[in-house]
């Protein structure tokens, strides 16, 4: 049976690392970063561009369920509230896959570190930091599993997400 592994987390708690690491060790599988599907500039946010994206992450998605040369689908993205989850999971015909929900969650030392680095090697923008704290305890309330990320390493976290799936 095919798998879904939805991995969400703030910005900075290595979504997209963990996610590139756990394609590569499992097999036959694909990865879309939510990221991905709404990459513009400037960023907007408006009813219309999350329809949007939802529309252009649930196509894909969809698309990747149907091909049989995958097993693992892997998808990455903020889903800081039970609602972005559930629309998702309502867009997708999931009947022939398990889905499997992770949050990675951070302390918030960990998580200005992180950013700071980013922040000092011209990745992210200052204002980043005070974004992504205030996401921080959305994700307590998530119907998923969570692995908190503050002190072990990507390829870790990958390997605990495969022992609980």
């Amino acid at each position: 049976m095919k798998k879904l592994y939805l991995i969400g987390g703030t910005m900075g708690t290595g979504k997209t690392t963990v996610s590139q690491v756990l394609k590569q060790k499992l097999q036959n599988s694909i990865f879309l970063d939510g990221d991905w599907c709404w990459d513009a500039d400037p960023f907007t946010v408006t009813d219309e561009t999350k329809a949007m994206v939802m529309d252009n992450i649930c196509f894909l998605l969809q698309s990747f369920l149907r091909c049989s040369a995958y097993e693992h689908v892997i998808f990455c993205w903020v889903m800081h509230e039970q609602g972005i989850i559930d629309e998702l999971l309502s867009r997708l015909d999931i009947s022939a896959c398990e889905v499997k929900p992770f949050s990675l969650v951070i302390s918030e030392a960990a998580l200005k570190a992180r950013l700071q680095a980013d922040i000092d090697a011209g990745l992210r923008s200052p204002d980043s930091i005070a974004r992504s704290i205030e996401r921080i305890r959305l994700y307590d309330k998530l119907n998923t599993m969570k692995i908190d990320v503050s002190e072990i390493s990507p390829d870790a976290v990958a390997e605990e997400i495969m022992r609980n799936s």
